[in-house]
């Protein structure tokens, strides 16, 4: 697999100046233990692609009613909510990602899936595409996401809505490649997440997702700690800052 540097948009004909940068928020922590954080994305004005409802390691065993208020406050907003799946890496057994996915669905009325730990190897390729179509069979048009956290063999392309191609530090971000083959498909189809991303870096990780063609991102400044926190469980903290800079658009 060929990579290219992250170099102006010009150069990988991915980064068209009109295209609108959205959140893709990975998954926020339990309704109980971040009520203003889901009230926020609630609020009409910051402009979400989609939100991650992650209950418990997935849809839980059980419906959650606090869970229920929140998905349904953001529906209700018009941003899509979109259950977790674990594939575990294309380790977890088909039957449990499709019962995840049937009790997103009954539970929560879930707009579509992120697939997390999604494999990104071409001998998967079956797995995955056997795990999507049936997805699409649940829901009419359902939004489905394949979270690699890195780039995958480009076939997975054609299986699903976007790919997260990027999930990792803020230092690992900034000397990222990118991979030849996503110059062939608009930047609407690829999403970023960054952690540990200073408020100093705002413009140049701004610059850095439409250069690299991935016009949904999420950045935030905490940390994973080594693997022991989820960075992803609370609102960055710079929240306002980057809300205002992305509806504002951001220059070349």
């Amino acid at each position: 697999m060929s990579y290219l540097t992250g170099t102006p948009a010009g150069t990988t004909g991915t980064g068209a100046t009109d295209v609108r940068t959205g959140f893709g928020v990975p998954g926020i922590a339990h309704p109980l233990l971040a009520p203003a954080e889901w009230g926020e994305l609630a609020r009409p004005g910051p402009p979400l692609h989609w939100v991650v409802l992650d209950v418990a390691g997935g849809p839980g065993v059980r419906p959650d009613p606090h869970c229920l208020q929140a998905a349904g406050r953001l529906r209700n907003a018009g941003i899509r909510v979109l259950g977790r799946v674990d594939t575990a890496y294309g380790i977890r057994a088909f039957a449990e990602r499709i019962a995840d996915a049937q009790r997103y669905l009954d539970w929560y009325q879930v707009d579509g899936f992120l697939l997390d730990r999604c494999p990104s190897d071409g001998g998967t390729l079956p797995d995955i595409r056997r795990t999507v179509a049936t997805l699409r069979t649940l829901r009419d048009t359902p939004h489905v996401v394949l979270d690699h956290g890195t780039h995958p063999h480009p076939g997975y392309a054609a299986l699903a809505d976007q790919l997260v191609t990027f999930s990792g530090s803020w230092n690992d971000y900034r000397w990222s490649q990118v991979a030849e083959w996503t110059a062939d498909h608009p930047p609407e189809r690829f999403c970023h997440f960054v952690h540990g991303m200073p408020r100093g870096h705002l413009d140049e990780a701004l610059r850095i997702a439409r250069w690299q063609g991935a016009s949904t991102i999420w950045f935030t400044d905490r940390h994973d700690r080594g693997g022991r926190c989820d960075p992803w469980e609370t609102m960055p903290g710079y929240w306002d800052e980057i809300v205002s800079r992305i509806g504002t658009g951001v220059s070349e």
